[in-house]
């Protein structure tokens, strides 16, 4: 799906995005068919992938089902109490406008970019601050 560079690049946005935060990004990619609404999948992945466990509740899942050319994303409770829906549905739609012009990494980079500003708002990095959760992209 992604060739070496982009996947790269993906990770690096994560980096730079958390450089600034102790949020914590994390991006899964769905391939495989399955069933249900987006959100639920997403949700369910967010659980899977233990996204609750950083401490300050401030994980942040891109969830993007390649196959069904839908993405989703979620914000633990720590994050989405601080920015709120309107953040969400702003992100969504700067990333709706990347993949209408056909540019998936652009998107998803451009998504995880914005939310690592917003992170750094309301979490700033803390000198003692680790890294909670892999910046590797998960698929299925």
């Amino acid at each position: 799906m992604f060739e070496k560079f982009e996947e790269n690049r993906i990770v690096q946005a994560i980096k730079d995005a958390e450089r600034q935060t102790s949020g914590e990004v994390r991006v899964h990619i769905a391939s495989e068919k399955a069933s249900g609404n987006i959100e639920e999948r997403a949700l369910k992945t967010f659980d899977k992938l233990e996204m609750e466990k950083t401490q300050e509740r401030n994980g942040v899942l891109f969830y993007i089902d390649y196959r069904q050319h839908q993405f989703a994303i979620c914000g633990d409770t720590g994050i989405h109490n601080a920015v709120g829906q309107t953040f969400w549905e702003d992100t969504e739609r700067l990333m709706e406008t990347c993949f209408r012009r056909g540019d998936l990494l652009q998107g998803i980079v451009a998504g995880i970019t914005q939310a690592g500003d917003k992170l750094k708002q309301h979490f700033p990095y803390q000198s003692n601050d680790v890294n909670e959760l892999s910046n590797e992209i998960s698929y299925s």
